[in-house]
């Protein structure tokens, strides 16, 4: 197992009991105790964890891995969750994008469209060969970086103050840019979907973001992995009823799937 391997799983487990004893994480890792010391102080000098005697303990009480950290994690259900989203995003559509891994694949998957690697639903025609296949409005710089490089994109970055863990730009800034943009779709990633209470993410001013891009959509796309799927987090960004898509992976549970229908969401499971 590789040091990046390692520092992932132990952040898995912090995130998932809000301490690490280091002898209990040899024991899971199958590595030595002397290992495990050393990937916590490394990680405790990168202010990812806090260390303890005998081991460590979570930031604060509600704990997000970082995004380098997330990304392979379900990574081919979020391919396909991507690859079926491209196919709902018509040309000349302006779409918005919040941060997390799950949107930056649905960036990816726009790119490679918009390249000519597909064709997309709901194309629409353009005199103006110019213009761009796709607008997308975004407030991940990791998104931002990767489609600037794109000719066939137009980009557009919300300003605001950078959060190291997701690479989004939160704030008034970001605020101040989103109510001069009206949106065909915003795509939204999140890290919980309860029935009761919606869509729900970990930290309160990115569900702030997230909220003021699906007021400014005429369609509201969720895209998650079925791990969130009757999942809270922290923060709630909004309701159900403010939902017309639904994409997941094929593990969505049926009684998941039959509420959300309900509700009057389309439910993709792929």
């Amino acid at each position: 197992m590789s040091k990046h391997e390692r520092w992932s799983r132990l952040l898995e487990l912090l995130a998932a009991e809000g301490r690490l004893d280091v002898e209990d994480a040899a024991t899971t890792l199958e590595v030595s105790p002397a290992t495990i010391r050393r990937d916590l102080d490394e990680l405790a000098e990168q202010q990812m964890l806090v260390r303890t005697r005998g081991g460590a303990v979570a930031h604060g009480v509600s704990y997000e891995l970082p995004l380098r950290y997330k990304s392979s994690r379900h990574a081919s259900e979020k391919q396909r969750i991507a690859a079926a989203v491209a196919e709902l995003i018509g040309q000349g559509d302006v779409v918005g994008l919040n941060g997390g891994t799950t949107t930056t694949e649905v960036a990816r998957a726009l790119a490679l469209r918009a390249g000519g690697g597909g064709t997309g639903g709901g194309r629409r025609e353009s005199s103006d060969a110019s213009a761009p296949s796709l607008t997308v409005v975004t407030n991940a710089l990791n998104i931002a970086g990767e489609l600037a490089v794109r000719p066939q994109i137009k980009i557009v970055v919300t300003g605001g103050v950078a959060r190291p863990q997701t690479y989004e730009l939160v704030g008034p800034l970001t605020v101040g840019v989103l109510n001069e943009v009206v949106l065909d779709v915003a795509v939204l990633g999140v890290d919980g979907v309860d029935p009761q209470l919606g869509l729900m993410t970990h930290q309160e001013d990115e569900a702030s973001i997230s909220r003021l891009f699906a007021e400014r959509a005429r369609r509201v796309v969720v895209v998650t992995d079925s791990s969130k799927m009757g999942k809270r987090a922290f923060a709630r960004i909004c309701g159900l009823d403010r939902i017309d898509v639904l994409v997941t992976d094929s593990a969505l549970p049926a009684e998941m799937a039959a509420r959300l229908t309900e509700a009057g969401i389309k439910v993709h499971a792929v």
